[in-house]
């Protein structure tokens, strides 16, 4: 199977619809509460492209920035609430999309779990795939303590 040059998105409503183009430069999942919070959700799979790998097809007067905190911005769709783009000031030369708000599959699958360590304590992963916690969320996970028998 080949990998599309390029894949489109939107939001829930369709009202902001946009398209980027491949490689991506990395899809990871991420467990930071700010995630946690505007997403409603254990954690998210974000995947990111370069700025200039972005273009809104249409949209443009319903999509939202908000300051989520004193380096990143997250813009969602005015209409349905939609979550579409986290950029941060410390990482200029990419924008983070939200994978689930893609209409194809893009060029890789998720790569590891950032900020690990505030992860949701009612979800269960399976997965193998490297755990990273800690302040910058880049660090290796503190281990997770096991419930002992019988309790």
């Amino acid at each position: 199977m080949s990998t599309p040059k390029s894949v489109s998105g939107s939001c829930l409503c369709g009202a902001v619809r946009f398209t980027t183009t491949l490689p991506s430069l990395g899809c990871v999942h991420c467990h930071c509460t700010i995630c946690q919070r505007n997403h409603g959700a254990a954690f998210v799979t974000w995947f990111a492209v370069p700025p200039s790998a972005l273009k809104l097809e249409s949209g443009a007067e319903d999509l939202v920035r908000y300051a989520s905190s004193e380096h990143g911005s997250r813009s969602f769709c005015r209409r349905c609430g939609s979550s579409l783009f986290c950029e941060n000031s410390e990482h200029p030369e990419r924008v983070d999309i939200p994978l689930a708000a893609m209409s194809g599959p893009i060029d890789r699958a998720p790569q590891l779990h950032l900020f690990y360590d505030s992860h949701a304590r009612w979800t269960e992963l399976a997965d193998t795939l490297p755990r990273l916690g800690g302040v910058t969320g880049l660090e290796p996970a503190k281990p997770e303590e096991k419930p002992e028998k019988g309790r």
